[in-house]
């Protein structure tokens, strides 16, 4: 199975592991086919096939690190911000905006740190009836420890198998995007302010411009819900339309070349011979930023 992001990869409500991590020709195949099918009547599986096809913020925080950034807490949500987050969909939001701080806070190894994001996602799992599902103290071990990646990897799929078959049952499915499209936009949001320090790092600025296509499958879901009951949903789509916009003015293109079959360990493997080609301006960059902090702003205070 195709890993899935909500942005909690390392507490577990979205952390599907997977044999091959989606690529972005993968990603632009999906989005096609999103596309075809989008608006209202997106079926439950539909959305988590969708929804599949979009790669784990921490691989993102893998980049951050391979680039020689220093770890920066500053850019992260404060932990006790969790007190003030009284509704559902603030709660949810806030969940997989700190599922992707936990992870970046992992990856650079700051345990003491990574307990205290842990309990805030504790007490917001447990506003939303769900913390049932996390095995905190075996995710607890294993968070505060680098060198256990796998091992809590293992241990987050069965608990989002849980959280997942759970929220469709109670018809609460809806929260699965709020997680998504936090998760995600915190990822953003931090590779952002890491290329603002780092302004001639091209890996970073093609992953930024990669993001376009992420946006897309997001909004694709989103839009389901878009006239629901409660006016933060439609707030949020409109949010998420307006950088849409900013990203479509990015070029992205995709050379499609014949796939060749190449030998690993002695398994015959397919060989993906497209290639994405990124072109993304600075100008581009500072206006994606502008609205992405504006949006993270609402989502955290």
């Amino acid at each position: 199975m195709k890993r899935l992001l909500i942005g909690i990869l390392m507490v577990g409500l979205v952390a599907c592991e997977s044999e091959k991590k989606p690529d972005t020709n993968a990603i632009l195949d999906s989005l096609s086919q999103a596309q075809a099918q989008a608006g209202p009547s997106l079926s439950e599986d539909e959305i988590n096939g969708i929804l599949q096809q979009i790669p784990s913020p921490l691989e993102i925080s893998f980049l951050l690190k391979a680039v020689g950034s220093e770890y920066d807490g500053d850019l992260l949500n404060d932990p006790d911000n969790h007190r003030e987050y009284n509704t559902a969909f603030k709660q949810a939001m806030n969940l997989g905006l700190y599922g992707t701080d936990l992870g970046y806070i992992n990856i650079f190894e700051q345990n003491q740190e990574a307990i205290y994001y842990l309990q805030a996602i504790k007490n917001l799992a447990d506003d939303l009836s769900i913390g049932k599902f996390f095995d905190f103290s075996t995710i607890r071990r294993l968070a505060t420890s680098s060198s256990n990646l796998d091992s809590l990897l293992l241990v987050t799929t069965r608990n989002f198998n849980d959280i997942n078959s759970y929220l469709q049952n109670q018809k609460r499915s809806k929260l699965s995007i709020l997680f998504l499209s936090a998760g995600w936009l915190e990822a953003l949001h931090i590779t952002s302010a890491v290329l603002d320090k780092n302004p001639e790092n091209q890996e970073l600025k093609e992953k930024i411009g990669e993001q376009q296509i992420v946006l897309d499958l997001i909004i694709v879901v989103l839009e389901k819900y878009k006239n629901d009951p409660d006016p933060s949903y439609g707030k949020l789509y409109s949010q998420m339309s307006q950088l849409k916009a900013a990203f479509d003015k990015i070029e992205i293109e995709r050379i499609d070349r014949e796939p060749t079959m190449i030998e690993i360990d002695g398994i015959p493997v397919l060989q993906d011979n497209s290639e994405t080609i990124i072109k993304i301006s600075d100008q581009n960059i500072a206006e994606i930023n502008g609205i992405t902090n504006t949006i993270r702003n609402n989502i955290i205070n």
